[in-house]
C-alpha cells in the first residue's frame, strides 16, 4: 500500500496517511459496523490458515460479512495438501502440491485473499524473506492481506494503533513495549509490526528487554532500547507487553527471568498507565491476574478493535478496485 508496485497488499505499515485514513475508518465503523453492508456484494475473500487463530480469523470473517462479502475459511495446514515452497524442487518426498499451483487456484477462486502463516524459527534467511506471503503475491494475482506473517502482524498493530487512539489523553503518548517471560519460543511479527507502527505514527517508542533479546533494527530504528524495565516503565501512558524469542541467536529462549512478567508493582511510577497485549496471554506468566483483570487493562478493547481494523482495511481494497 506504500507505492504502485504493492498498491493491493496490506501486509506492513502503509505510511502515516493511510494509517491515519484507516484508524478513522475503524473508528466509523465501530459506531456503524453495517453503514457499507452493500460495498463488498459480489466480493469473495479467501481466508488461508497455515496457523492457528482465534481474534484473526473471527473478527475477519465479521468485517467481510458486515461489508457483505462472502468469506471461505481454508485450514491449509490441516485441510489441504502439504505445500512445498522451493523453486524446482523435485517433489518425492513429504510435499504434495507446490505454492505456485495450490495459489494459482485460489486466486481463480476469490477477489481477495488473507493469508496467516508463522516463521519456522529455524531458517532466518526464509523467514526474512517472508518467503510464504511472498510467494502467494507472486502466484495469486489478487489482493493480499497479511493475517500475520513470519515477520508482521499488521491487522493486530492497526487494531492496537484504533485503541491508542481511542484511549490517549496525548497527541503523542509515550508507549512502551516490553519483553515478558514465556516458556517456549515467540514470532517476532507483533513486536515488529507494532513498533514499526508506533514509530511510524511518530509516538514516543521505548522497548525494554533483557540483553539478547534485541529485535530486528528495521524494526526499532527511532525508539529507545533500554534494558532496566523499571527504568523504561517511568511516566509510560501506554505499556504493550509481549514476548518474543532471540532474534540475533535466532528462535532460542536465553533465559525466562520472572521478574520481567508485568504486575502492579511494576507501575508505581506510571500511575496513569494502560496495560495492551494482543492475546492469547499466558495468565501470570506474561501478565498478572491482577493487571488482566483491573482497571489499566485495554485487552478486550484492543480484540474488540480488530473487527474494524479488518474492516476498514478491506473497504480500502474495495476503493483501489473501482474503476
Amino acid at each position: 500500500m506504500k507505492n504502485q508496485t504493492s498498491a493491493f497488499h496490506y501486509t506492513q505499515f502503509p505510511g502515516k496517511a493511510i494509517a491515519e485514513k484507516l484508524i478513522e475508518s475503524a473508528l466509523f465503523y465501530k459506531n456503524s459496523p453495517r453503514y457499507d453492508s452493500q460495498k463488498g456484494q459480489g466480493k469473495r475473500l479467501g481466508c488461508i490458515f497455515l496457523n492457528p487463530s482465534l481474534r484473526t480469523r473471527v473478527s475477519t470473517q465479521i468485517a467481510a460479512s458486515n461489508l457483505g462479502m462472502e468469506s471461505v475459511v481454508l485450514n491449509m495446514d490441516k485441510e489441504a495438501w502439504a505445500l512445498e515452497m522451493k523453486e524446482g524442487a523435485v517433489m518425492n518426498k513429504t510435499t504434495v502440491e507446490h505454492i505456485k499451483d495450490a495459489a494459482g487456484v485460489l486466486g481463480s477462486y476469490f477477489d481477495f485473499l488473507a493469508v496467516r502463516a508463522f516463521p519456522t524459527l529455524t531458517d532466518q534467511q526464509s523467514d526474512m524473506e517472508d518467503e510464504v506471503i511472498n510467494k502467494f503475491i507472486k502466484h495469486t494475482g489478487r489482493s493480499i492481506i497479511s493475517l500475520e506473517s513470519a515477520l508482521r502482524h499488521p491487522l493486530q498493530s492497526l487494531a492496537d494503533h484504533v485503541t491508542i487512539r481511542e484511549k490517549s489523553q496525548k497527541k503523542k503518548p509515550k508507549v512502551v513495549l516490553t519483553w515478558a517471560p514465556h516458556i517456549k519460543s515467540i514470532p517476532h511479527a507483533v513486536a515488529n509490526s507494532f513498533a514499526e507502527w508506533t514509530l511510524g505514527m511518530e509516538y514516543d517508542l521505548t522497548i525494554t528487554h533483557p540483553r539478547g533479546y534485541e529485535l530486528d533494527s528495521q524494526f526499532t530504528q527511532g525508539a529507545t532500547i533500554e534494558y532496566d524495565q523499571s527504568k523504561a516503565l517511568k511516566d509510560a501512558d501506554f505499556v504493550y507487553v509481549k514476548n518474543w524469542s532471540s532474534f540475533e541467536d535466532y528462535g532460542k529462549i536465553h533465559h525466562t527471568d520472572p521478574a520481567w512478567m508485568l504486575t502492579e508493582s511494576h507501575l508505581k511510577e506510571a500511575p496513569e498507565a494502560q496495560v495492551m497485549h494482543c492475546l492469547p496471554v499466558r495468565r501470570n506468566l506474561e501478565l498478572s491476574d491482577e493487571i488482566l483483570d483491573g482497571p489499566r487493562a485495554l485487552i478486550q478493547n484492543q480484540a474488540a478493535n480488530r473487527v474494524f481494523a479488518a474492516q476498514a482495511v478491506l473497504s480500502h481494497l474495495l476503493d483501489l478496485q473501482k474503476p
